[in-house]
């Protein structure tokens, strides 16, 4: 059985494929020939990441594909019901690359409470000769321990950079879809294990009580922003936002004009609306951390990513191979 790894698989999770008997090919089929390409290659699976999309009229104009997998959480690129409904098998690795966003997502929070994004950009142009007024203009960072970090979306992504939170001593709070008004975090320090409960708030309370604000959500049913300019006016003064989770979860325009008007201090990026072809004016803004949708591209996730959707696909399929 032939697999297509259209975004690429990683090495352990090729080999493993292949050590069963599938023949694994990372070759990239561009989208506008991708049902031309499965067919033609006798595919009978398609892994995708976040390039590559995957929706009706491929499912319908490939009769011979059985599995769909997606190396990630969410499935946004994916018509999801449409192909289990038509009988394929749709999959994907929901807590493989938790750990490497939420690591990512607190890089951040460090990088936007002490100016480091913005030194960085401003050192090597003008440092030489302007120490002194570069060190006034980021002499006023704070610390995170003490202040408040509200978590939009608290499934493994949300969780894991609690933990991450709440060991550099911060607050956590939370809103989720879960009717759980409560969550117990272990924190794993030094080999000891301690848990800290952390409450859920209403939306409105989790706006007006963060001092960061991270998203962990898919996108909108109707594709509508999480964040757009209602709510961020029920924000603090000075709030940071970050976004690893999807493109236009909040509204890009809305926060320019809130960036512009000091109501949030800076926003971190790791995805955009249009990619791969963000807004230049988004990336180019002087508050705006931008990252190339990264949050999950670490060695370790890569691999745990590859050797799930190698263990799915074999339990899967792989009694017809």
């Amino acid at each position: 059985m032939k697999i297509l790894a259209n975004d690429g698989i990683s090495s352990a999770g090729k080999a493993k494929l292949e050590a069963y008997g599938f023949q694994v090919v990372t070759e990239t089929i561009d989208q506008a020939n991708l049902a031309e390409g499965i067919n033609a290659g006798g595919f009978v699976g398609i892994l995708v990441r976040s390039a590559t999309k995957v929706r009706k009229e491929h499912i319908d104009a490939c009769p011979n594909l059985k599995l769909i997998g997606r190396g990630g959480v969410g499935m946004d690129n994916i018509d999801v019901e449409y192909g289990r409904n038509k009988g394929l098998h749709v999959i994907n690795t929901p807590s493989a690359s938790s750990r490497s966003v939420a690591e990512l997502a607190i890089g951040l929070l460090f990088s936007m409470s002490r100016f480091t994004y913005d030194a960085d950009r401003k050192m090597p142009v003008s440092g030489h000769n302007d120490f002194k007024t570069l060190k006034k203009a980021y002499s006023k960072g704070t610390e995170l321990r003490g202040k408040t970090l509200g978590i939009i979306g608290f499934g493994g992504i949300g969780k894991e950079l609690a933990k991450y939170a709440l060991g550099c001593g911060m607050n956590v709070i939370y809103n989720t879809r879960s009717e759980k008004e409560t969550e117990q975090i272990k924190l794993t320090i030094a080999g000891q294990s301690i848990d800290v409960q952390v409450n859920k708030v209403s939306t409105e309370k989790l706006l007006a009580q963060s001092d960061y604000i991270s998203l962990h959500v898919p996108k909108q049913a109707d594709g509508s922003a999480v964040i757009g300019a209602n709510e961020l006016e029920k924000m603090k003064h000075g709030v940071g936002l970050i976004n690893t989770s999807r493109g236009g979860s909040i509204d890009e325009d809305a926060l320019i004009a809130a960036l512009d008007a000091g109501k949030v201090k800076a926003a971190a990026l790791d995805v955009f609306v249009g990619e791969p072809a963000p807004r230049e004016d988004v990336l180019s803004h002087p508050k705006i951390i931008s990252t190339p949708h990264i949050g999950g591209s670490t060695v370790e996730a890569q691999d745990r990513i590859g050797l799930e959707l190698a263990d799915q696909i074999i339990a899967i399929l792989g009694k017809q191979n």
